[in-house]
């Protein structure tokens, strides 16, 4: 077999693949992370209640990082529901816009110098990785039908 078909036959795979592999992946860190965090076992922990001091608290942060786990898992779910992509990407990126905060408003957190991210602002930045892999999905979707 030559190199050119061996190429092509990997290049189909992948594109068959592509999109479940990305959907699986949200749906593993999103609902493990989320998870953690109801369990109260997440180490990220202190890191959003560091954020959340400082910005709005506007309820308990118990009952704010169960829900903020919840809402997580959710997220994960809905990347593994085909069809409900118009509803989770959206949702993703309201979080990513809270889960960004932090390189703002705990800048000693979450640098060491300039551009230099401590492990926690590493852990943020490794985020624009899900944003890349939702765009990818949302890159296969069909145009929505007129009305």
């Amino acid at each position: 077999m030559k190199i050119n078909a061996i190429d092509i036959e990997l290049i189909h795979f992948f594109r068959r693949i592509s999109v479940p592999v990305a959907r699986v992946g949200l749906f593993i860190v999103f609902f493990w992370f989320g998870i953690l965090k109801v369990l109260d076992l997440s180490p990220a922990g202190p890191l959003v209640e560091r954020l959340f001091n400082n910005t709005v608290p506007i309820m308990s942060f118990h009952t704010f990082i169960i829900l903020f786990g919840v809402f997580e898992m959710l997220i994960g779910i809905l990347f593994l529901i085909k069809g409900a992509e118009r509803i989770v990407i959206p949702l993703l990126f309201l979080h990513m816009i809270t889960t960004f905060m932090p390189l703002f408003v705990l800048q000693e957190e979450t640098w060491s110098g300039f551009m230099v991210p401590t492990l926690e602002g590493q852990y943020i930045i490794k985020n624009f990785v899900i944003i890349a892999a939702a765009i990818g999905i949302a890159a296969h979707l069909h145009p929505m039908r007129q009305r």
